[in-house]
């Protein structure tokens, strides 16, 4: 059985949110995938309070790291 090549980690930085005790401007998210999301114009982010929950994509702006920059990050979450 073939094995489906795991998904490229995404990782936003927050830009705008009507509620600052769920996002924080200046802070970066790891995206989790969503096709049904994206297709609406939203991403899937771990909020502030630890939650997966989808927010409009406008409040972010997607960023690619170097790969050392990606291991870090995931290891601080």
């Amino acid at each position: 059985m073939p094995t489906r090549p795991k998904p490229k980690r995404q990782f936003a930085i927050c830009i705008r949110t009507d509620d600052p005790d769920l996002l924080t401007p200046r802070r970066i998210y790891e995206v989790l995938p969503d096709e049904s999301a994206a297709k609406s114009q939203y991403i899937r982010v771990v909020d502030n309070e630890g939650e997966d929950y989808l927010y409009p994509a406008t409040y972010f702006v997607f960023v690619d790291f170097p790969p050392a920059v990606e291991q870090a990050l995931l290891q601080v979450s």
